[in-house]
């Protein structure tokens, strides 16, 4: 008599649930609906050290494993290994704790038995080759995810050793993997050339739980201290405040608007955030307000608050990421204030939508300028029919469960 054993999929990804960024609540999502497509899903991870959320830390807590070499817990019945990771301030102690991450993961990996099939995102490059290994050993197919591109992203020399070494690490991961994915079209037209075999590589998006994030959802829950009740337009930026974006184009901005009926939000943690902090203080920019990362529950009510969400990508960086929280505000009905080239991910996606202000233009004072004129005479009437365009195309193409079936129905075809 046969014994039916589901298919069994690892999920490997630097971060995970209970952490509190975008990546984590992606692969999240990922993860349950693999399990509701009757998979045995199984999650190895990091113990959370991007954004500590002591809700979800409360939900999911983690307990210690064999020998206190990882931790273990439980995402909605799904279990997870947790490599201890920390957010060291030193490159060195980050370097130790990148290669024990790499280490441990691998021999957790090799004793999770009857895996079917890996399934991993980008950053980091090196969790691709390491899968690359384990599908070998373990007989099973890779899939790998990407998000960013290296080590394009990186803005290295051609001929360093870095990006030369980066190049030959991403050739083999492409060739070895069973199939990967990428998130948009530039992305794919960037990377196809690439490949040995083309067949290998699909576009796959970004999407975002409509569950969670619509629009006209109650404000009542803000606090009015951090988010006062006035009539002034409110533009919000919420995330990671690092080098994937400009962040001079907001000080110059908030300098050009303090006169204006103007509040501008940033709310976040990363590198760049001090910096911003020390501008505020020294130009005495009262109506910038910068606050720290916000509880998950709260964020759709925080950008049902705002009117305009801003993104400003760095010239280094335009051309190889794409922000996913793109998908959650057009989710909620709000327009953004992009600072973008032609031709990067964000523009092109955004462009023929109609949901965005796009300024393509390089000159610092030129492009500031050309926001605080476009914020002076734009309308809440306008802003919102902006808004609604955005809302209208997600709830068509790039809800959780459109998207994620993707996922699935890929893995499917690869294991048939």
């Amino acid at each position: 008599m046969n014994s039916y054993r589901k298919k069994k999929i690892l999920i490997h990804s630097l971060i995970f649930s209970p952490d509190g960024v975008s990546t984590a609540y992606l692969y999240d999502d990922i993860a349950l609906a693999f399990k509701n497509s009757e998979y045995d899903v199984v999650v190895l991870s990091t113990t959370p050290h991007f954004n500590l959320v002591p809700e979800q830390l409360a939900a999911q807590p983690l307990k210690w494993g064999v020998w206190g070499l990882y931790k273990k817990s439980l995402y909605n019945g799904i279990p997870v290994y947790h490599v201890p990771q920390k957010k060291f301030k030193s490159t060195f102690l980050r370097l130790i704790g990148f290669v024990y991450w790499h280490i441990v993961s691998f021999f957790i990996g090799l004793s999770i038995k009857n895996v079917d099939v890996i399934l991993s995102p980008s950053p980091p490059l090196t969790i691709g080759r390491l899968n690359n290994l384990l599908g070998k050993l373990k007989g099973c197919k890779v899939v790998y995810n990407v998000q960013e591109i290296y080590p394009d992203i990186l803005n290295k020399p051609e001929k360093s050793f870095v990006n030369r070494f980066l190049r030959r690490l991403e050739k083999r991961v492409y060739d070895a993997s069973d199939a990967v994915t990428t998130i948009d079209q530039v992305f794919y037209d960037t990377i196809i050339g690439r490949f040995k075999d083309k067949s290998k590589l699909h576009i796959i998006p970004n999407f975002v739980d409509t569950e969670l994030y619509h629009s006209d959802v109650p404000t009542d829950c803000l606090d009015k201290s951090l988010f006062p009740d006035n009539d002034n337009i409110k533009l919000l930026y919420a995330g990671n405040i690092g080098y994937a974006q400009d962040w001079e184009p907001l000080v110059r901005l908030a300098e050009k608007t303090k006169d204006m009926p103007i509040e501008i939000f940033l709310i976040g943690m990363g590198v760049r955030k001090s910096w911003v902090e020390e501008q505020k203080l020294d130009k005495k920019l009262d109506k910038l307000h910068i606050l720290d990362y916000q509880p998950r529950h709260l964020m759709p009510a925080i950008l049902e608050y705002s009117d305009i969400q801003y993104i400003f990508m760095t010239p280094e960086m335009e051309g190889m990421g794409f922000p996913s929280k793109v998908y959650t505000i057009m989710a909620c009905g709000r327009p953004l204030l992009v600072c973008s080239g032609d031709n990067t991910p964000i523009v092109n996606f955004l462009k023929p939508i109609g949901c965005a202000k796009l300024i393509a233009e390089t000159d610092l004072e030129k492009k500031t300028d050309e926001m605080a004129e476009w914020l002076k005479t734009i309308s809440r009437e306008r802003l919102r029919e902006m808004g609604a365009k955005g809302e209208q195309t997600i709830r068509k193409n790039y809800t959780k469960e459109i998207v994620t079936e993707q996922y699935v129905n890929l893995i499917n075809s690869l294991l048939n």
